[in-house]
């Protein structure tokens, strides 16, 4: 697999178009870091981490709304083959501040709100809306 993080959110975004309840995702600290926002900022329901030995597994409760999905929408911006990067002053907004952007910088993932309020850039890893 070339790139987990595309496929972590192509897992979520075709569990949510089959409106399951939960989604499992092979496990890293990135894939936390990042189910860690999803759940913060009230996308999802609930986030376990499961140990199977390996790597573990990132089991994520999906949230709905009268039938609807919470996240409308998912997007990979920075590829293995393009990275994309941002500095703190020029972070990108998603849906004009109605989005989240997720940042990788060097004081960890973070959001873009809380990257530019600890003004560090760095590679911005998705878009969610």
């Amino acid at each position: 697999m070339t790139d987990p993080i595309a496929d972590m959110l192509t897992r979520i975004r075709n569990a949510l178009t089959a409106k399951h309840e939960k989604v499992e995702v092979p496990g890293s600290n990135m894939k936390r870091a990042i189910a860690n926002i999803l759940l913060a900022e009230g996308y999802v329901k609930g986030v376990e981490f499961v140990d199977d030995g390996l790597s573990g597994k990132i089991v994520i409760d999906l949230k709905y709304t009268e039938g609807k999905p919470v996240i409308s929408g998912l997007k990979r911006v920075s590829k293995p083959g393009l990275r994309n990067y941002s500095g703190a002053e020029k972070m990108p907004k998603v849906l004009g501040g109605l989005g989240t952007a997720i940042v990788s910088t060097s004081k960890g993932i973070m959001t873009d709100k809380q990257a530019k309020a600890a003004n560090v850039g760095g590679e911005v890893l998705c878009f969610v809306w």
